[in-house]
């Protein structure tokens, strides 16, 4: 098909099939390092990377996606298509049907019911699934028999894999969380820490924010694999520690996500390095979300960044266009990303056919940055801050705690004191940033500044999904548990319609053109969203490790069953 066909651009690789494990758990220990430490264990609850990539090892999907972009079965026996019959000709159905014999760690048989379970888990307008954009347009989830499950949607759906597709979506055990939906959720410690799951590995000891322990699933489905008898998982530091105990040290295996300036990089990388970096373009991109409501801790808490209270100062759109147009891009992936990092416009870069051609944020206009906040009403003021009606132009800007960051926020509040802004910077270590806790004021989702900086991506090559998190049901908020996917609260009908539309469009030129007018509304029409850089995802692997293979579309875990050490 055409919409996943999309190969990864100059850091395309070969996708070599794996050699068999001499036996599962012959290889010992495995030892990876994110310094952003994962904070709880059930993806539905978090939409951290992190925390996604922790789960991925031990929950799985029906399906999900390799480093070319094609979907891969996991512990569906393969994938529903209109020419095998698992898609209905009116494409208002989908069927799975599950690899026979399949048992959850514990021993117990993985059924449909579990499937059909998930869905209502996520789907609980009271539960705050973090994953909700996944199930848009389901109608309902149904178990045709113990192996089958039929999802029927409320319209037709040209793209169904939305539903228990990638590790943002996978299945989670009945019997473990079935006293967990809707208010619930969040209270079940023990599975959401300590989920049971299908994959090649099982926590044996969780400490929040810190490490994880595995072990090798008895009950996985194939007998060799994983490699690995047990793995750990150590979380917290930062990006350079890590990459020093891959390269330099060799004290891990495996550094996650190394987001480091190119010449510390090439100096841990030279003759004699214990380890490699692998990298790879998908759809990450770096970016400002400016939040539409008021982070003022004045407001009430069921007021606070909710749509009942608008942002003082970004709810003007003229203000957001400035602060886009005050930044070099440029400037940026020179000082931390080099080669890694390409500047951009766009929330949705790749795959190219839904790149939209928007570039004028490439250049840098100070001189009409301040034009604009003239005729906004902001007047410099005798310190050189505007003000308007006896307000100061003061925002508040943060982000994760990461040496690139810091560089990219003391960058941006160089360039935004030369318009005018006076700008309060902001780090939060990471584990707590990316993590779902609803009741730290600290995490992403809950936004309690103006500004604030990360990045992620959509998994496969399809950003359907993606451009889904931004309809106005899914802002975070306290009915919500705080989760939601609309992180700067973003509303608008129209964009609401065009999520619809995409929804049920077939023609691959009319999905492209959908997706490129809701990149635009997003970003050059509104300046809710201001990217910044479109980054490789980049991380480091020890040279004794074999069968690792990089994935921008997926967890980079994706196949961790077949990581083996070299003799």
């Amino acid at each position: 098909m055409k919409l996943r066909t999309f190969l990864m651009g100059a850091a395309a690789m070969l996708v070599a099939a794996p050699a068999l494990a001499a036996g599962r758990g012959s290889e010992g220990e495995l030892k990876l390092l994110y310094w952003q430490a994962p904070s709880i264990l059930n993806p539905y609850l978090s939409s951290g990377t992190k925390d996604l990539e922790a789960s991925s090892v031990v929950i799985e999907p029906l399906a999900r996606y390799n480093p070319k972009g094609e979907m891969v079965p996991y512990i569906a026996a393969e994938i529903p298509t209109l020419a095998n019959g698992g898609i209905s000709k009116d494409l208002t159905s989908i069927t799975w049907k599950l690899k026979p014999g399949l048992k959850w760690s514990d021993g117990s048989a993985v059924a449909a019911d579990d499937v059909v379970f998930t869905g209502e888990y996520c789907m609980d307008p009271k539960g705050g699934c973090a994953q909700l954009s996944h199930f848009q347009n389901v109608d309902k989830i149904e178990a045709v028999n113990p192996e089958t499950v039929k999802i029927t949607f409320k319209s037709p759906m040209p793209d169904p894999y939305g539903p228990f597709v990638s590790y943002e979506s996978p299945i989670l055990q009945k019997k473990q969380f079935a006293n967990c939906l809707g208010a619930n959720a969040p209270t079940c410690t023990a599975a959401n820490f300590g989920p049971i799951g299908t994959g090649p590995f099982e926590v044996t000891s969780f400490k929040p924010n810190d490490v994880i322990t595995y072990k090798a699933n008895p009950n996985y489905r194939d007998p060799n694999e994983p490699a690995f008898a047990t793995m750990t998982l150590k979380g917290g530091g930062d990006a350079a520690a890590a990459a020093r105990a891959v390269f330099q040290t060799g004290e891990y295996d495996y550094a996650w996500n190394l987001q480091l300036s190119p010449d510390v990089l090439k100096g841990m990388t030279g003759a004699g390095a214990k380890g490699h970096v692998v990298a790879a373009f998908g759809s990450l991109v770096e970016r400002l979300e400016m939040n539409l409501t008021d982070p003022s801790a004045t407001l009430p808490a069921d007021v606070r960044s909710t749509a009942k209270a608008p942002n003082p100062i970004l709810s003007d759109e003229r203000v957001r266009q400035a602060l886009s147009m005050a930044i070099d891009r440029n400037l940026l992936v020179e000082v931390g990303y080099g080669a890694a990092g390409k500047p951009t416009c766009n929330l949705v870069p790749a795959p190219a056919a839904y790149a939209s051609d928007n570039t004028a944020c490439l250049k840098q206009d100070i001189a009409g940055a301040k034009k604009l906040l003239d005729e906004a009403g902001w007047k410099v003021g005798p310190d050189g801050i505007r003000e308007k009606d006896g307000k100061k132009l003061v925002l508040t800007y943060q982000t994760s705690t990461n040496a690139v960051r810091q560089d990219f926020q003391s960058l941006i509040k160089q360039w935004w004191k030369e318009i005018g802004v006076d700008t309060q910077l902001k780090n939060i270590n990471a584990s707590v940033f990316f993590g779902g806790d609803p009741g730290s004021p600290d995490t992403f989702q809950k936004f309690y500044t103006d500004v604030e900086m990360y990045a992620n991506n959509f998994s496969g090559t399809d950003p359907q999904t993606y451009m889904s998190m931004y309809t106005c049901d899914k802002a975070p908020r306290p009915a919500t548990q705080w989760q939601g996917e609309n992180i700067n609260r973003y509303c608008d009908k129209h964009y609401d319609e065009l999520v619809a539309e995409l929804g049920k469009t077939a023609d691959p030129a009319k999905r492209e053109a959908l997706v490129k007018e809701m990149n635009d509304m997003l970003t050059k029409d509104s300046y809710t969203i201001v990217p910044l850089v479109w980054r490789g995802t980049t991380s480091g692997v020890a040279n004794s490790i074999e069968n690792e293979q990089i994935n921008p579309w997926d967890s980079e875990l994706w196949n961790i069953a077949a990581w083996t050490r070299k003799k």
